[in-house]
């Protein structure tokens, strides 16, 4: 199925989102595998990114779902799935009873800015919200910057921190964003 320019498409729920003709968010294949962990290597240091046997673990949860994000490289915009496309990024969620998990969301450096990051969270928000979830909450390193401002502009708040959580020894933020309000009040 090839994504023609500003075609609506699912985002994972009811609504449908307008896309970019440059990018297109699709279900993970096993065939991406070895091409996500390299973009989580790219985009996590050493000891926050994952190791192929963890980030395999983190997808094959029971009630969790991989979105990858790819982009046009062949210059004519139209989208069309080909060995033109790009993997560029990937959302890894698990929906809970109540709550939902982001466990991790990677775009490489080339594609940020874009809005590609925001669809993929929007895509997994409205995922999660589909299949029960009221709420969602991730973790990020204290001093990752850009992470906490792209939360913030994401309506996710502070629940607590946990000390040393990455084998780095660096602190971890746990954030948590309603997935029943829009968020505008917070």
């Amino acid at each position: 199925m090839g994504h023609v320019p500003g075609e609506w498409t699912r985002s994972g729920g009811a609504t449908l989102e307008r896309m970019s003709p440059e990018f297109r968010i699709r279900e993970f294949r096993r065939a991406d595998f070895f091409r996500l962990w390299e973009i989580d290597q790219k985009c996590f240091a050493a000891g926050v990114s994952y190791s192929q046997p963890e980030l395999l673990f983190y997808m094959r949860r029971p009630r969790a779902f991989t979105l990858v994000a790819e982009r046009d490289v062949s210059g004519n915009g139209t989208g069309v799935q080909s060995t033109e496309m790009e993997t560029v990024g990937f959302i890894v969620a698990e929906a809970a009873r109540v709550t939902g998990h982001i466990i991790t969301i990677d775009v490489l450096e080339e594609a940020r800015r874009s809005g590609l990051g925001s669809r993929l969270m929007a895509a997994a928000e409205e995922r999660l919200r589909a299949q029960g979830c009221s709420a969602v909450s991730l973790e990020t390193a204290v001093d990752n910057a850009a992470a906490l401002a792209f939360y913030k502009k994401h309506h996710y708040f502070l629940v607590k921190t946990i000390p040393r959580y990455y084998s780095t020894g660096v602190d971890a933020f746990v954030l948590k964003k309603d997935l029943l309000s829009d968020g505008v009040n917070r």
